[in-house]
């Protein structure tokens, strides 16, 4: 487990899941590896890929991990980059599932376009549901992913929507989703950013233009009273925690598939 970016849920939920199937993880740190010393990726990649079963990375870029994935001779997991949180989206539609929230369901994204924003349009558009997207001005998601989940939703009939009214992206959604304002990275921009996404915050008036037995969801950590009331917060918290604890279930599965897939290969 090679981690650039600290982490609660990632880290615990990979360790134990590890533990749990039998396995050893490794905890690596940029500190832990030659890479703070000028080693190229590609030469940690031939070296780690070599000796163990998987690896699973949490980074900045996603260049990174992909260089290291093309030349890792084991597979590699993306625990998260800035471009793509994909782990954190299986544990988040393993819980609308639980809550019977997966068939034809409307999910209301609302916040930053940013990694969680990303995987939310390669899910949606993938497994063919209706996203909306509300985003302030100047925040939308990468056009380019953008472009990537329009072509994958018409073949599952996907319907992708956009908005710079949240309210508006709220309206009768089953599902109501949003992240913080100021990721890993962005502290430098939190004053802009708070006076920017003014009047994005989920509260309950805005939940209540959900259907009345919507769920919420957040990927954690919460900044209360920034992306999401204290109030909604505290209302929907036994989902939120369930979605925390299906990052445990979530990771297990995707290790438990790729064993089986190096297995059969």
């Amino acid at each position: 487990m090679i981690f650039e970016k600290n982490s609660t849920r990632t880290r615990v939920s990979f360790e134990v899941g590890i533990h749990q199937l039998g396995g050893k993880g490794l905890f690596l740190s940029a500190n832990d590896l030659q890479l703070g010393r000028g080693e190229p990726m590609k030469d940690t990649a031939r070296v780690i890929g070599r000796m163990v079963d998987m690896v699973m990375i949490r980074t900045y870029s996603q260049s990174t991990l992909e260089e290291f994935a093309r030349y890792s001779k084991a597979p590699v997991i993306s625990g998260l980059s800035d471009s793509y949180h994909p782990v954190q989206l299986m544990a988040d539609y393993l819980t609308m599932v639980e809550y019977g929230k997966d068939k034809d369901p409307i999910v209301a994204y609302v916040g930053d376009g940013n990694n969680m924003t990303h995987s939310w349009l390669m899910l949606a558009s993938k497994l063919g549901f209706n996203l909306r997207i509300a985003t302030p001005k100047g925040y939308e998601p990468d056009s380019e992913i953008v472009k990537d989940a329009l072509m994958f939703a018409k073949k599952s009939g996907a319907k992708i929507e956009f908005f710079n009214d949240p309210n508006e992206a709220v309206k009768n959604a089953d599902v109501v989703t949003t992240d913080t304002w100021v990721s890993m990275g962005q502290e430098d921009q939190k004053a802009k950013r708070i006076k920017d996404f003014a009047g994005y915050m989920v509260d309950s008036a805005m939940m209540k233009k959900a259907k009345d037995d919507a769920i919420f969801l957040h990927c954690l950590p919460a900044y209360r009273n920034y992306e999401v009331s204290e109030e909604v917060f505290e209302a929907h918290a036994d989902e939120i925690f369930d979605e925390a604890e299906n990052r445990l279930h979530a990771q297990k599965g995707v290790m438990v598939w790729l064993e089986r897939q190096k297995k059969e290969s």
